[in-house]
C-alpha cells in the first residue's frame, strides 16, 4: 500500500496529467478526445455509497479497490424527486440509484498545474445530475483550465431536516457531499494536472445557491482552504428555515408517513431500513437546505450582509427574466397578485406585504409584477447580496453581470458558456461569455479584451468597452456589466420549453455589452433588494 501512495504523491508533486490516474484508493483509465484535446475521466467515485447505515449520514471515503476501472462513461445519477422544484425538474422519477456520489474530470492533454473549475448542477435541490459537458468552455478558453462536474444527494435523500435527523444523522447531506467533493479536489486534482491552490467553484440555479452556501460555510471561517473564487449564475435561494422549525418538521413527518413509517421516536430507523424505491416515491415535497447551526449557520441574506464569506473573488450573475418560469399563470387582477404574494410569502405581515406591493406598483400588469417579485426575491437579489459581500476589504472583490439576451429566462444563459448555443446566441456573444468565465478562473478577473467584448461583427471591434476594465461591485459604486446583443434577423423560434417565440438570430447579431448602475436599474431594483433583505426573516432567506 505504501507504494500506491508514493505513486500518487509523485504525480501530485509533478502536477502532470495522464490517461491513467492512481488515486490511492482506486485507479482510473481516462479517455483521450482528439477533437477537444481533452482527456475525460467520467464516473470517478469520490465517496462511499451513502446507502444502508450511511443513509442520511456524512459522506465517507471510498473503499480501496485496486482494479483499474474504465472512466469512459458517467456514473449513475442520484435519485430525482418525482416532482422537483423549478422548470428544469423531472415530472416522474428518473432511473437512478443512491450509490451516486461520482464526479467527472475534463483535463487538457499534458495539463500541468492548471487552474480548476468545479461545477455544481442545478435542479431545485431535487433534480439534475453531474453530466454537464465542460469541454466547450474549456476549449473556448484555449484549454487553460481543468473542469470538474459533481453529483450530490438530492430531494429527501440530501435535504431531509428535523430534530430527529439532527440527533441520529446529519442535516444538509447534499451540501456535505459537495463539501466532500471539494476536499477531494484538494487531495487529488494534482493527479490530473490541476492546481489545488487555484480552484474556482461555480454553479447555476440551485448549483449557484449551493455555491453561495459554501461561500458562507462555517460562518466564513474556511478562508481559501477549498477555493479562491466562486461563480454564482442565478443563485436559487428558496425558503431557509431552522432545521427544527415547524415547516421542515412537517415535511419530515409527511415523508415518513408516505414511506410507511411512524412519526415518532423510531421514524428515523424505519426510514433508514426502508427500500430505496419507496423512499424515492415518497420524496414528492420540496426538500431544500436548512440552517443547521454548523455548516450553514445563518440565512444567506444575513451572513452576506455581515460579509462572513470564504474565498477571495465572486462573480455573480442573474438573468433579465428570472421569475417567469416559476410563477403560476392567470394573475390578471390586483386581487390575484395580492393572493399570490400572500400564498407564496405567507409569513409576511400585512404591513410588509403592502409595502412590498408598493415597491412593484410601477409594473401595470399583475402577471408581470408577480414574475418580478418572485425573480427578485429568489434569484436576482441574492446575486446582488453576493457581489456586495465581497467588497469588504481590498483582498476581496465581487463582480456583477446580467444576462439580457431576449428572452433571458432562467437557465437560458448556460447554453452560451457550456454549449451548444441557442440560435439567438451569436458566435461573438458565446466567445465573450465563455472568456468572462475563463478569465475569472485563470486570472481572477472577468475582464475581457475590447475586441472580444465588442466582437468580430462590430464595426469598431477595438473601441473601448467597459468589460475590458470590469469594475468591482461595491455599495458606493454598484455597477454591473449587461450582456446583450443587438441586430440580427427576426424569426419564429422554438424555445427550450416547446413554445414558439420571436427572437433575433443570425445573420447580423452583434454584441451589446454595457456598464449599468445596478441600484437604479429597472426602477431602483437595488432599493427593492434592500427591502427584501430587511424582511428576510419572514421570507425566510
Amino acid at each position: 500500500m505504501a507504494k500506491v501512495f508514493i505513486t500518487w504523491a509523485l504525480f501530485a508533486s509533478l502536477g502532470l496529467a495522464t490517461t491513467q490516474v492512481d488515486l490511492g484508493y482506486s485507479i482510473y483509465q481516462g479517455v483521450k478526445n482528439s477533437t477537444t484535446g481533452l482527456t475525460t475521466f467520467l464516473g470517478v467515485r469520490y465517496a462511499a455509497p451513502p446507502i444502508g447505515s450511511l443513509r442520511w449520514q456524512a459522506p465517507q471515503s471510498p473503499a480501496v479497490n485496486r482494479t483499474v476501472m474504465s472512466a469512459s462513461s458517467f456514473g449513475p445519477i442520484c435519485p430525482n424527486s418525482p416532482l422537483s422544484l423549478g422548470p428544469f425538474g423531472s415530472v416522474g422519477a428518473i432511473a437512478s440509484t443512491e450509490d451516486c456520489l461520482f464526479l467527472n474530470v475534463y483535463a487538457p492533454s499534458n495539463a500541468k498545474n492548471l487552474p480548476v473549475l468545479v461545477y455544481i448542477h442545478g435542479g431545485g435541490y431535487g433534480a439534475g445530475n453531474g453530466q454537464q459537458d465542460l469541454s466547450s468552455i474549456i476549449n473556448g478558453n484555449g484549454n487553460s483550465f481543468i473542469g470538474v462536474a459533481i453529483q450530490y444527494r438530492l430531494g429527501a435523500f440530501g435535504f431531509l431536516s428535523s430534530a430527529e435527523v439532527k440527533r441520529k444523522g446529519v442535516l444538509n447531506a447534499g451540501i456535505l457531499d459537495q463539501h466532500f467533493s471539494l476536499e477531494w479536489v484538494q487531495k487529488y486534482i494534482a493527479c490530473f494536472g490541476g492546481d489545488p491552490n487555484r480552484v474556482t467553484i461555480s454553479g447555476e440555479s440551485a448549483g449557484a445557491g449551493s455555491v453561495m452556501l459554501h461561500d458562507i460555510a462555517y460562518g466564513g471561517t474556511l478562508g481559501t482552504s477549498l477555493f479562491i473564487n466562486s461563480i454564482t449564475a442565478s443563485p436559487y435561494t428558496p425558503e431557509q428555515y431552522e432545521y427544527s422549525d415547524p415547516v421542515p418538521t412537517a415535511l419530515y413527518d409527511k415523508f415518513a408517513i408516505a414511506a410507511g413509517c411512524p412519526t415518532g421516536p423510531t421514524s428515523f430507523e424505519c426510514l433508514v431500513a426502508q427500500n430505496s424505491t419507496t423512499l424515492q416515491e415518497a420524496s414528492f415535497n420540496g426538500f431544500t437546505p436548512m440552517t443547521d447551526g454548523t455548516y450553514i449557520q445563518q440565512r444567506p441574506s444575513q451572513a452576506l450582509l455581515q460579509k462572513k464569506v470564504n474565498g477571495l473573488k465572486q462573480l455573480s450573475g442573474n438573468n433579465a427574466n428570472e421569475g417567469n418560469l416559476f410563477v403560476i399563470s392567470g394573475i390578471t387582477t390586483e386581487s390575484d397578485l395580492v393572493a399570490y404574494v400572500n400564498e407564496t410569502f405567507f409569513m409576511l405581515t400585512s404591513t410588509e406585504q403592502n409595502t412590498l406591493l408598493n415597491y412593484y406598483s410601477f409594473i401595470a400588469d399583475p402577471q408581470e409584477a408577480a414574475y418580478e417579485i418572485y425573480g427578485d426575491a429568489t434569484l436576482v437579489c441574492p446575486s446582488y447580496w453576493l457581489a456586495e459581500a465581497y467588497s469588504a476589504k481590498d483582498s476581496l472583490k465581487g463582480y456583477k453581470y446580467q444576462y439580457s439576451v431576449p428572452v433571458a429566462l432562467h437557465g437560458t444563459d448556460t447554453a452560451a458558456y457550456f454549449g451548444p448555443p441557442t440560435v439567438n446566441q451569436g458566435p461573438d456573444f458565446v466567445k465573450a461569455f465563455q472568456t468572462i468565465w475563463g478569465n475569472f478562473v485563470t486570472k481572477n478577473d472577468p475582464s475581457i479584451s475590447n475586441s472580444i467584448a465588442n466582437g468580430a461583427a462590430s464595426p469598431s471591434p477595438h473601441a473601448p468597452n467597459p468589460a475590458s476594465h470590469w469594475p468591482p461591485y461595491s455599495r458606493a459604486a454598484p455597477e454591473f456589466i449587461n450582456l446583450n446583443e443587438t441586430g440580427g434577423t427576426l424569426a419564429n423560434v422554438t424555445s427550450p420549453f416547446g413554445t414558439i417565440v420571436l427572437e433575433y438570430i443570425e445573420p447580423g447579431l452583434k454584441n451589446n455589452i454595457t456598464l449599468l448602475n445596478a441600484y437604479t436599474f429597472e426602477n431602483d431594483r437595488g432599493v427593492r433588494c434592500d427591502y427584501w433583505r430587511s424582511i428576510s426573516a419572514n421570507v425566510p432567506e
